[in-house]
């Protein structure tokens, strides 16, 4: 060290393993400025005396996405623990806890490629007692030799690297760079080099002359910088022969990406290749090899079927009659009745017709006990013995179900519950995914020329198109439930197609020619072997001659229907209603979690829904949730395209040729951006019925966050701002805004057609009393660093927090919820104590159940507050600011406190008032409460919804 400080530092040389002396200077210009005119001595003296606030030490350690990407790493624990700043926390045990202070450097990658490639070897080249304690340490420790051989993130190989750029050995040989990463990280992204073989540097700023004009700006290092901040998430291809949105759309990617387990798709790509384990293996099955797996496994379960009998005694009037058509193949019989056994619990009315088997089948009642099982001696047939059995159905519900299937859990349930949903559901089916894991059908089309089609045979179980709910022509009769009255009174199946095809088609004809319903429902899945299905001559001529008596008896229906073709199937898949068919265009899928608005618009799809109309939600950006999370968030009849993004809009509205009555646009910014490929795409869509949505109107909020924030604007009055904002809105024959003082900015700007939509709420008081209350709270998303819900936190914890302690105590504390996006820093609020900030919750109640007061201190917004009218509407007062009182319209001192405009000793004067006064505090909750009533009632909401959609499309 005395060496360093007389002569190292002078000689520009690093102090340790730690701290980087020559990118330190390189990278900040200033320091080495000062370094040179003698202000300092070194950068590392900088370093440790000011830059360790906020500049990063090393090219493999960034400050800035080490707290963006650990947001409860605030100050008060750094504080806590001793530490001085983010880096100081990662060397002193951060690191070991697999938290990332690069992109680059992901210590769960590492530690699995160095243990590779040390096995069965002294660990490093060094004795265990100097072994470093972290990975990071580590990296930093070992030779090139070593350092070159393994990953230290899914976004970088060094192998690949050297292999592409054997320039770069010798600039390595001869000290100028440490490692391949090294010499990438601080100069090679800088040059066009490409960082591994599934990312091409020169194929991607070709292919995006976008990027690379924002490159040649500095807004990006590199074209891979701006893949992985953005490009990853907007679909983009990394490098010719790699496509990502079929991976991406993979529910199990998804969910890795959602809990954190990788950061993207491409990530995840990467890894899957790169580890060749099964469990990342997302290739078809072969269909033959899939079939004998599912016979085998049939097979293995006999012995248990042996020692333990199948119970369906029915000891009460069964819930459901089920019918099962037999001949031979015992094993796929016994699994399926075990699969509709531990699938229903209820009573079941067992029908088992077998038509004339020869293997076991015929002592099935040694192994079954409680059905009705009628052996005969000749085969009769599917059709003739499913009819046979409906003699016998007891039940008001019967279930056609195939011998060779497995159910789902909760599948017979689901199908009862769909069935019952409405008087006029006459037939409820399923989606049935083959034993190669693709789909058999997700519904099925009936041609013009009485040809039928299995929609999305061969697709993803989960792809959007198979996960909603809808009236279809027919179902299969692998899995076939009906009322049984209706059933009787058709008199099953039309024996016109013994023994079998096109027998279940005919069937949903007549149901549906007397007024009923056939319903496809994905949550009913089947596992199906399609053992019966043949290609030999002698079945191609069965239905054939069933076709053309399917023609000739169902003539008339078959005239309404569409041609055969491909290209007509999307139209197909659904029965056309009277309701309005809507595509809803958003920023992102619109998960009530987000807020920001989102909550508003997922309250419009379900609206939508609810009021029969066929909703199909279309995302501009994409962002990646589990797909039991999406699907949870919205109703089930409504299409979710989680899988698309404004890349996939203009071949989407080609495919989706006259799908679609109305469109319903979020945001004026997406009209913006969309409007050239909605004039490309005119002749593909209804002339009428377009609706731009506002949410909000930016351009006040610009100016009142320029005027705030003492910004240098653009010097536009409002007036110019809003014709400029509002440019593209002449395409529409509708705008909404969320308050009347919103739609008087849209008039301002030259348009009249405005309607007027807030939000949809109910009233759910907590139950909690005043005083088993504690704490502040505030609920709001930051979506990005210019958040109007970041700033204002900023400025309670600076200036409300510290008056509020004097009036209240040092224990008051402010929780803060609601969604943040990956990567935004929360910036100055690790700065303060007295703050608990939670992310991602999904059930606020609790937090409303705790909390006394919940404070909105913004000073800046557009649209209307719906983080107020939640808390209201669960019984928690609220103070505001005047801005958002305005917005809401509603009265300071009666349904709500007044925070100022907002001004610090005012909003902490009202905080401290209505935390200490109970009477105020119930006065101001049931006022909140009838207010709530009054503007967000869901009937009122939803007839808005349909005035809006009609004068659109009028």
């Amino acid at each position: 060290m005395e060496y360093y400080l007389q002569a190292g530092q002078l000689l520009k040389q690093s102090p340790n393993k730690w701290f980087d002396e020559t990118w330190y200077l390189a990278t900040y210009s200033d320091v080495a400025d000062a370094v040179a005119s003698g202000q300092w001595k070194s950068g590392f003296q900088h370093y440790v005396q000011h830059g360790y606030r906020e500049r990063s030490p090393h090219w493999l350690f960034s400050e800035e996405y080490y707290r963006s990407f650990n947001p409860e790493l605030t100050s008060f624990v750094f504080s806590a623990e001793g530490c001085a700043n983010g880096y100081d926390h990662y060397l002193s045990g951060g690191e070991c806890g697999y938290r990332s202070g690069s992109v680059f450097f992901d210590p769960g990658v590492f530690s699995c490629f160095i243990s590779r490639i040390t096995h069965n070897a002294e660990p490093y080249g060094q004795t265990t007692d100097s072994k470093p304690d972290s990975d990071y340490s580590l990296f930093l420790t070992l030779s090139d030799s070593i350092s070159d051989r393994c990953r230290t993130s899914w976004y970088f190989d060094p192998v690949w690297y050297l292999d592409r750029y054997p320039e770069v050995r010798e600039l390595i040989r001869n000290g100028t760079y440490t490692s391949a990463l090294h010499h990438y990280v601080t100069a090679g992204q800088y040059n066009q080099y490409s960082p591994q073989a599934s990312f091409s540097e020169e194929f991607y700023r070709e292919k995006y002359p976008d990027v690379a004009a924002c490159i040649s700006a500095g807004l990006f290092r590199s074209g891979y910088d701006h893949f992985l901040t953005a490009g990853a998430s907007e679909g983009r291809l990394p490098a010719p022969d790699v496509s990502l949105a079929h991976y991406a759309s993979l529910a199990t990617v998804r969910a890795d990406i959602e809990s954190g387990l990788f950061r993207d798709p491409y990530a995840h790509w990467i890894a899957a290749h790169e580890k060749q384990d099964p469990r990342f293996c997302y290739d078809d099955l072969e269909e033959m090899d899939a079939k004998l797996a599912f016979c085998r496994l049939a097979r293995g379960l006999t012995v248990q079927s042996g020692r333990s009998v199948l119970d369906f005694t029915c000891p009460d009037h069964p819930v459901l009659s089920v019918i099962i058509v037999l001949h031979n193949q015992f094993a796929l019989t016994l699994m399926a009745l075990a699969s509709l056994r531990d699938n229903f619990d209820g009573n079941i009315e067992l029908i088992i017709i077998d038509s004339c088997s020869h293997d076991e089948t015929v002592h099935l009642e040694r192994y079954v006990q409680g059905a009705k099982i009628t052996h005969l001696r000749y085969n009769a047939g599917f059709l003739l013995s499913c009819n046979m059995a409906l003699e016998q159905v007891t039940a008001n519900a019967v279930l056609y179900l195939n011998n060779d299937v497995r159910l789902a859990p909760g599948a017979v349930r689901a199908a009862l519950n769909r069935l019952h949903s409405s008087p006029y559901v006459g037939a409820v089916g399923g989606k049935i995914i083959r034993t190669n894991g693709l789909l058999q059908e997700a519904g099925s089309i009936i041609w013009r020329d009485g040809g039928t089609l299995g929609y999305l045979r061969d697709h993803d179980p989960n792809c959007p198109e198979a996960n909603f709910v809808r009236d279809v022509d027919y179902c299969s009769g692998a899995f076939l439930l009906v009322p049984t009255s209706l059933a009787k009174s058709l008199g099953g199946f039309d024996e016109s197609y013994c023994p079998a095809y096109f027998e279940e088609a005919d069937f949903c004809v007549r149901l549906i020619r007397k007024g009923y319903r056939v319903v496809y429902d994905p949550s009913v899945v089947i596992e199906h072997l399609e053992f019966g299905s043949s290609t030999s001559e002698a079945s191609i001529a069965l239905m054939q001659r069933n076709k053309r008596v399917f023609v000739q008896r169902q003539a008339e229906f078959l005239r309404d229907q569409l041609p055969a073709h491909l290209g007509n199937a999307v139209l197909g898949r659904s029965r056309r209603s009277a309701a309005p068919r809507v595509l809803f265009i958003e920023d992102r899928v619109p998960l009530r979690s987000l807020g920001s608005g989102y909550v508003r618009s997922n309250d419009i799809v379900r609206s939508l829904a609810r009021q029969g109309c066929a909703v199909t939600v279309f995302p501009i950006n994409t962002h990646y949730h589990s797909l039991s999370r999406i699907y949870g968030d919205f109703p089930d009849t409504v299409e979710v395209l989680f899988d698309r993004s404004a890349v996939d809009l203009d071949t989407f509205l080609e495919e989706r040729a006259g799908s679609f009555d109305a469109v319903w646009i979020g945001r004026t910014h997406n009209l913006a951006r969309i409007l050239p490929v909605l004039h490309k795409n005119t002749r593909y869509m209804a002339a009428k019925g377009f609706i731009l949505d506002t949410e909000a109107v930016a351009s006040p909020r610009l100016l009142m966050r320029e005027r705030v924030l003492g910004l240098n604007g653009t010097h536009e009055d409002l007036d110019e701002k809003l014709r400029a904002e509002f440019e593209c809105a002449y395409f529409c024959q509708q705008i909404v805004a969320v308050t009347g003082q919103e739609a008087d900015f849209i008039r301002r700007a030259g348009h009249m057609n405005v309607s007027i939509l807030g939000h949809a709420l109910k009233t759910e008081p907590t139950r909690t009393s005043f005083s088993a209350r504690n704490g502040l709270l505030f609920v709001g998303a930051v979506i990005d660093a210019h958040s109007p819900n970041l700033d204002s936190l900023l400025w309670f914890m600076r200036d409300v927090i510290p008056l509020l302690r004097e009036k209240l105590g040092d224990d008051i504390r402010l929780t803060a919820v609601g969604f943040r996006t990956r990567g935004v820093d929360l910036g100055g609020l690790r700065e303060f104590d007295g703050i608990d900030v939670i992310e991602g919750a999904d059930d606020l109640r609790e937090y409303y159940e705790q909390h006394r007061v919940f404070v909105a201190p913004t000073r800046f917004a557009g649209g209307i507050p719906y983080k107020v009218h939640e808390s209201a509407a669960h019984g928690v007062p609220v103070v505001a600011s005047d801005i958002l009182i305005g917005q809401l319209g509603w009265t300071a001192g009666k349904d709500i406190l007044s925070g100022g405009a907002p001004d610090a000793a005012t909003f902490a004067e009202a905080v401290t008032t209505l935390y200490q006064n109970e009477e105020l505090w119930e006065q101001v909750r049931q006022e909140a409460l009838h207010r709530v009533e009054t503007d967000c009632s869901p009937a009122k909401f939803d007839t808005s919804v349909m005035e809006i959609l009609k004068e659109a499309c009028r």
